[in-house]
C-alpha cells in the first residue's frame, strides 16, 4: 500500500496560528504566524508617502497600510505620486532586529484585494493543503519544537546545533565531540531537517569544526544530498569550514519569532498550555510575571470560552519564562 502523503495540520490557536508537517512520526517542518502585522500575500491599496527613483527604471518609496504598518514598496509605478495610493502586494514581512525594526516589503501588484491570509491560507497558497484540527497528535510535539527554538540548540548524538540570530545572517555553529562519522551519520540529517523544522531562510552561515580536505569533501558533498529538495543556493565549504546558504525569506524565522518577542512567545505558550488541560473545575495558570502582563483581555476571554472553564492566574517570579504550568482546581 502506498505511503500517505505528508500533510500540513494547523491549530488556531490564542494570539497564534501553528502549522506542523508529521512525517515518520515527527515534525519535519513548521510555520509559526501571529496574526495582526503586515502578512506574506496580503494586497492592499497603501498610502504612498515617499517616493525615491533611483536611474531610468528602479522607483520605489514608503507605503503606509490600513494598519498603521509601512513597508518599503518597490516597482512604484510612473504615474503614482507621494500621497496617492498604490495596490501593494506583501513579499515579506517586517523582521525586529537589536535595536531596530525593518519594516515589511511590498511589490506594486494589479492583482485583486487579499486581506492579510491566515496560516492555513498561506499554505494553501503555496500549493497544499492543510487540515485545520483542535490539537497536533501525539508524535507532532510542538513543546519540543518551541524550546529548540527559544534555546536556540539541538542536539544529535555525538554533538550539537548552536544557532545564533544575527542582523547579517542565521549562524549555525556545529559543535562536534565525538570522530567525523557522528557529524557524517548524526549531525548532517539533524541540520537539515533543522531548517526546515524551525523554518530558518534567507542568509545562514555554518561554521563546521575544522577538517582536513577529503573531509570537508564528503560533509559537503553529503549535505547537498540532504538539502537537494529545498530551495536555496549554497557556496561550497571553504578551508575554515564554513558554508552559506542562501533561501528566500518572507516570513521570520521560529528561531527569530521566538528569539526577538521572547515574552509574548511565552505568553502564547502558556495559553496553549492552559487549553489542553482537560476536567471539570478551574483553569490555574502559574506564569513568571512578566506574562500576566503581557496577556491580553481578549485572550484570556477567548481561553475561558473555548475551555468552558474560569481562568486564574497565579505568578511566580521563581519561573522561568518558558516554564508556565497549568493544572485543574476546584471551583
Amino acid at each position: 500500500m502506498a505511503e500517505a502523503e505528508p500533510l500540513w495540520l494547523v491549530e488556531q490557536g490564542i494570539g497564534e496560528e501553528r502549522a506542523v508537517l508529521v512525517e515518520r512520526g515527527t515534525i519535519a517542518a513548521a510555520r509559526l504566524h501571529w496574526p495582526g502585522n503586515l502578512t506574506l500575500g496580503q494586497v492592499e491599496d497603501a498610502v504612498v508617502e515617499e517616493i525615491n527613483q533611483h536611474g531610468i527604471w528602479r522607483r520605489f518609496g514608503i507605503a503606509r497600510f490600513a494598519n498603521g504598518e509601512r513597508a518599503y514598496a518597490s516597482r512604484m509605478p510612473r504615474e503614482v505620486t507621494e500621497g496617492a495610493t498604490a495596490r501593494l502586494e506583501i513579499t515579506r514581512e517586517s523582521l525586529t532586529e537589536r535595536g531596530r525594526l525593518k519594516i515589511a516589503q511590498a511589490t506594486s501588484t494589479e492583482r485583486p484585494l487579499r486581506p492579510a491570509p491566515s496560516l492555513a491560507e498561506q499554505l494553501r497558497n503555496e500549493g497544499h493543503a492543510p487540515r485545520i484540527v483542535d490539537r497536533f497528535p501525539d508524535e507532532a510535539d510542538w513543546s519540543e519544537l518551541f524550546l529548540e527554538a527559544w534555546n536556540g540548540e539541538v542536539d544529535f548524538a555525538g554533538g550539537g546545533l548552536i544557532f545564533s540570530d544575527t542582523p547579517a545572517m542565521t549562524l549555525i555553529d556545529v559543535d562536534l565531540r565525538n570522530p567525523i562519522e557522528a557529524l557524517y551519520y548524526n549531525g548532517l540529517p539533524v541540520l537539515a531537517r533543522a531548517l526546515r523544522r524551525l523554518n530558518i531562510t534567507g542568509n545562514i552561515g555554518i561554521d563546521f569544526p575544522t577538517l582536513d580536505k577529503s573531509d570537508r569533501k564528503v560533509i559537503d558533498d553529503k549535505l547537498g544530498e540532504l538539502l537537494g529538495d529545498w530551495p536555496h543556493e549554497r557556496t561550497s565549504m571553504n578551508g575554515f569550514g564554513f558554508v552559506q546558504l542562501v533561501a528566500r525569506m518572507g516570513q521570520p524565522s521560529m528561531l527569530q519569532r521566538i528569539g526577538r518577542h521572547r515574552v509574548g512567545a511565552a505568553a502564547r505558550f502558556a495559553l496553549r498550555l492552559a487549553e489542553r488541560v482537560e476536567g471539570p473545575g478551574v483553569t490555574l495558570l502559574r506564569v513568571h510575571p512578566a506574562l500576566q502582563a503581557r496577556f491580553r483581555p481578549e485572550w484570556l476571554d477567548q481561553l475561558a470560552r473555548r475551555t468552558g472553564r474560569e481562568v486564574r492566574i497565579d505568578t511566580d517570579p521563581g519561573l522561568a519564562l518558558e516554564a508556565p504550568s497549568a493544572q485543574i482546581i476546584a471551583a
